[in-house]
């Protein structure tokens, strides 16, 4: 099954487009630009889904829903919004057989909607904050797509918060960008790193956005996730206003943040490898499978019933599945679940069974340098224990070719040099002139200003003007 993977040196591109069909993920759907997300990809998605919104809860936030339509008059009533998205719009004009009075957009993302609605909602200081999350579809009609990584549509989780201080507004802001940061370093094992975009690459709308940046194995960016700082800039559009203490009246602060099924994909990109996915534990939707061995005839029925009494007691802690397909061979089986990331494989045969023993075999380990064999005697323990150290063991992997391949540059041969493979760490002025400039000449893009700045001052790596921060540069997706 393996065999028929291009190898991500030959075409990476080509690899991930394989390996979502291949493991299952997703299909191209007959809507152009859309994607169906089959059961094995949507579970992935559920257990990103689930381990975000427990943090968005610890941190105060609840869940609510919104319409999917949109007035197109109130998108019209922040400029540089319907700007940034207008190229992006699908736009319903009629229903029910009728033209409609006034033209609905299809969900883009939310603020102008629920905007509207805090402005019904806030009336007083006491009203505030009021900290929202919906879980939602949006569509923004792309052009070029890829499945996970640009769809037409999508899902996602929009949060929607409004405060009663500028203050109040940029601690959330940071607030959810370390609860994303949090996220993917420790359940995703995907080293992030966190950063203000420039003014020419934030939202359209806000004051200041904030990103993870994350490094995929072809050495591209991918932005991982967003946080939003909107300042009044909405509250005035939508007239959200509120009493403050005082008896004065004073616009809200508000701010909104997200991550998508885009998150899938950088999960695939950052650990797979030629084999297939290699999915963290803490995410994957199988963690640990179950394939049963026998050679002769009589020796099945004894084998099966000693992997399904292991499947019963592994259950209640891991998410675990007894592969007893007929008609495979172990073989095969071995590379299907190899092709769909399964962290640990466990092989159980008569002699392990005569033994009371199990051989554990790692997915982020190729080989019998992957494999031990561990005693059925406190098994649950010592799988905890394998565990963890294949969610560490990803997340260090992936550490380490990002640090190979980020370069600390001072000047622009080597940043042009550098921005081919990886990323590019520089001082940079600035000036959107000169980021333009740099994006026309070298295809890189300014990721990130890391919110890790070396202090001091420097040149800017391209017109040598002074630069009061490092950026991070890179091609992205």
């Amino acid at each position: 099954m393996a065999d028929f993977l291009t190898p991500q040196g030959d075409d990476f591109s080509k690899w991930y487009n394989e390996i979502v069909q291949k493991a299952d993920l997703a299909d191209y759907s007959p809507v152009r630009g859309c994607m169906v997300i089959k059961p094995y990809g949507y579970t992935l998605w559920e257990r990103i889904k689930e381990e975000l919104d427990r943090r968005f809860k610890e941190t105060g936030h609840v869940n609510a829903y919104f319409p999917l339509f949109i007035p197109m008059s109130f998108l019209e009533k922040e400029a540089e919004h319907v700007e940034g998205f207008s190229p992006e719009l699908a736009v319903v004009t009629h229903g029910g057989g009728k033209e409609l009075e006034e033209p609905l957009v299809v969900r883009p993302t939310s603020e102008t909607i629920i905007g509207h609605m805090y402005a019904k909602w806030i009336q007083s200081y006491r009203d505030l904050p009021v900290l929202i999350n919906q879980w939602a579809n949006v569509v923004r009609w792309e052009l070029r797509t890829r499945l996970f990584l640009r769809t037409t549509e999508f899902l996602w989780q929009e949060g929607h918060t409004a405060h009663a201080t500028r203050e109040e507004a940029i601690a959330e802001t940071l607030q959810m960008l370390d609860v994303y940061t949090d996220f993917a370093v420790n359940e995703g094992a995907i080293p992030v790193i966190p950063g203000r975009k420039s003014e020419s690459e934030r939202f359209a709308g806000a004051i200041d956005s904030y990103t993870i940046e994350a490094m995929m194995k072809d050495g591209k960016a991918l932005q991982s996730g967003t946080s939003h700082f909107l300042g009044q800039n909405f509250a005035k559009a939508f007239d959200i206003k509120f009493l403050d203490e005082n008896n004065a009246l004073q616009y809200a602060w508000t701010t909104s943040w997200g991550v998508s099924t885009r998150m899938v994909g950088a999960v695939v990109m950052t650990h797979g490898d030629d084999q297939g996915l290699v999915l963290p534990p803490r995410l994957a939707p199988i963690q640990v499978v179950i394939v049963p061995i026998w050679r002769k005839d009589h020796e099945r029925a004894a084998v099966l019933e000693a992997a399904e009494a292991l499947y019963h007691r592994l259950q209640p802690r891991v998410r675990v599945k007894l592969d007893d397909r007929d008609g495979f061979t172990a073989g095969w089986k071995f590379n299907d679940w190899e092709m769909r990331g399964v962290p640990v494989r466990l092989e159980l045969g008569p002699r392990d069974i005569a033994n009371q023993q199990v051989m554990a075999a790692r997915r982020d380990i190729p080989g019998r340098e992957g494999k031990t064999l561990l005693p059925l005697e406190g098994l649950e323990a010592a799988l905890d224990a394998l565990l963890a150290e294949v969610q560490q063991g990803i997340y260090q992997k992936a550490l380490d070719f990002r640090e190979r391949n980020t370069h600390e540059v001072t000047d622009y041969t080597a940043f042009q040099s550098a921005v081919e493979t990886g990323f590019a760490r520089a001082w940079w002025c600035g000036d959107a002139a000169c980021e333009a400039a740099i994006k026309d000449e070298t295809k890189a893009t300014t990721r990130c200003i890391p919110l890790e700045q070396p202090g001091g001052a420097g040149q800017c790596v391209r017109c040598g003007q002074p630069a009061a921060e490092v950026a991070i540069f890179g091609r992205a997706y």
